[in-house]
């Protein structure tokens, strides 16, 4: 294959796209007259440039929008993990069992001790419990706070409620969620979907730091028929 082919053959996609001078177009359309092995690789190309106009573009699903909201939720909710979540688990899985293994001994070393107290008649009186005292290991789960838009009932072609999973991150935004009973169509999904993310909740706790928590949300279904 000479340089001449080689240049040819490059600008076969631009000279399909009319992108290039009519000056060019001629060079290209004397060369492809004398060059029989440049025809036939400019006439499968343009074969394939109308088997694909032929298909037509391809229509974008009708939950995508739905799909990449989710994606960027659940994106932006693995960035945002902090060291609360690591601390979070961290103390389930070694610092708690440790301290309820050592509070198991203390506990027994007070009844020992208090039974001795008892017998001498040296036992005080407690102090009284505050009201406001923080349980230890204290865990709150997410509320729901407001929405940035007008809450209204779900469109469904049912008109029974929907029942929803959020998963609430520690900003107190809904990353993931999951429809537990009433319909599922991709009409319902959206409808949910959009009230989820534009929705603000107070997270979860652990000893009064923000982790992420799970909710349980009841939306009223409205059946319109057509």
């Amino acid at each position: 294959m000479t340089s001449s082919c080689d240049s040819i053959r490059l600008s076969f996609s631009p000279y399909l796209d009319g992108a290039i001078s009519g000056r060019q177009m001629q060079e290209i359309a004397r060369h492809l007259e004398s060059c029989g092995d440049c025809k036939r690789e400019f006439d499968g190309l343009r074969s394939m440039q109308q088997t694909l106009a032929i298909l037509g573009p391809a229509k974008a699903p009708a939950d995508l929008g739905m799909k990449l909201r989710l994606a960027i939720s659940h994106e932006r909710a693995a960035m945002k993990s902090s060291w609360k979540d690591a601390f979070s688990l961290k103390w389930e899985n070694t610092v708690r069992p440790l301290l309820v293994q050592v509070s198991a001994g203390f506990a027994g070393s007070v009844v020992l001790v208090g039974g001795i107290m008892l017998l001498l008649g040296m036992v005080a009186a407690p102090e009284p419990v505050m009201a406001n005292d923080e349980p230890l290991g204290a865990i709150t789960v997410p509320h729901y706070l407001y929405t940035a838009v007008n809450p209204h009932a779900i469109t469904t072609n049912h008109g029974a409620p929907i029942v929803v999973e959020a998963y609430v991150n520690d900003q107190g935004r809904v990353y993931d969620y999951n429809i537990v009973s009433g319909p599922v169509d991709a009409g319902v999904k959206n409808q949910v979907i959009d009230q989820l993310v534009m929705s603000v909740f107070q997270p979860a706790s652990v000893f009064g730091s923000p982790v992420r928590g799970m909710v349980v949300l009841t939306f009223s279904g409205v059946s319109v028929r057509g």
